[in-house]
């Protein structure tokens, strides 16, 4: 994609536009200024000026200008705002509301006009384009902690904890490649022999992709559950996903019948560090190693699952 690529499409869609308002026909008598002013009035019947600036990003005196005319054309009323006393609701009189469902009509039978012409068949790739062009141009809302999916690993997930682990380690901490092999081998014991009524993997999602992960397997210990490879990908940290993975981890492990639950980390790791202990997980060692091309200090806590609830 390049600069040239969005000049040239705009190229073109400005010559769409054109051909639906041949002659001005389409929002004679007024401008398209006009008309999106008139759309908006009647489709947010509470607004005001402010309201209007901001969501058709226009310059004050403009639209002051645009309003006053639409006042003395009787189109619109204006009076004290219920929100605000200080600002004044802008609404569309009968004789707006007339104009502004006229000029819909008209946008309708454009529109329609244009999509005679292109086959039905194409039609679901064109709706899927221009919902695709308008989701990567607009600003995306606010991401939530509720939005994020906890699910099972689906084909590819797998080989995506070795690769993300790899290369965030490798960028935030300077690992070199042994870690990778421990987080392949890791991975591949689990791919290869695992219960699934006691041992499982979670992946986070967010928007459709994966941006964390942990998992759950059985310990050398009689009646110990370890927990391996938590991971929660840089640009959705904030929103509490390495908490929801912990607290999936635990409850697994508390509901089918573990005693205890174990980790081994580093000290380093600062964040997953305060997470485990939000759980009431307990430091029991720690011990200097030399590994993956770092002096480190590794950590390993526990956590009781018989006297611990969250």
């Amino acid at each position: 994609m390049t600069v040239q690529d969005i000049r040239a499409f705009n190229r073109f869609y400005t010559n769409v536009i054109g051909a639906l308002d041949y002659s001005r026909h389409l929002y004679a008598p007024f401008t398209l200024t006009e008309s999106r002013v008139l759309y908006e009035l009647a489709h947010s019947p509470h607004t005001d000026a402010a309201d209007l600036r901001s969501e058709l990003s226009l310059d004050a005196g403009y639209l002051s200008r645009i309003l006053n005319r639409f006042e003395q054309d009787g189109l619109i009323e204006r009076a004290p705002s219920q929100r605000d006393p200080r600002r004044r609701q802008i609404t569309l009189t009968a004789r707006g509301r007339e104009t502004a469902d006229l000029l819909a009509e008209r946008a309708d039978e454009s529109v329609g006009a244009l999509l005679a012409t292109v086959p039905a068949t194409d039609r679901p790739r064109l709706s899927e384009a221009l919902h695709t062009v308008r989701t990567i141009l607009s600003d995306p809302p606010p991401t939530r902690p509720e939005d994020v999916v906890l699910r099972e690993p689906g084909p590819g997930d797998l080989g995506w904890i070795v690769q993300r682990n790899a290369a965030l380690y490798a960028a935030e901490y300077d690992f070199n490649a042994d870690y990778e092999g421990l987080v392949a081998r890791i991975v591949a014991d689990f791919a290869e022999d695992h219960d699934p009524h006691l041992e499982r993997v979670w992946i986070a999602e967010l928007d459709g992709r994966p941006v964390g992960c942990v998992m759950c397997v059985r310990d050398d210990a009689p009646g110990t559950a370890r927990l391996r490879l938590l991971l929660v990908e840089p640009d959705a940290r904030g929103l509490r996903i390495g908490d929801q993975l912990v607290s999936a981890v635990v409850e697994f492990a508390r509901g089918v019948g573990y005693r205890d639950l174990v980790l081994w980390t580093n000290d380093i790791l600062g964040a997953a560090r305060r997470i485990y202990q939000r759980h009431g997980f307990v430091l029991v060692a720690e011990k200097p190693h030399r590994s993956f091309g770092q002096d480190l200090v590794g950590q390993d806590w526990r956590l009781d699952l018989h006297g611990s609830r969250e």
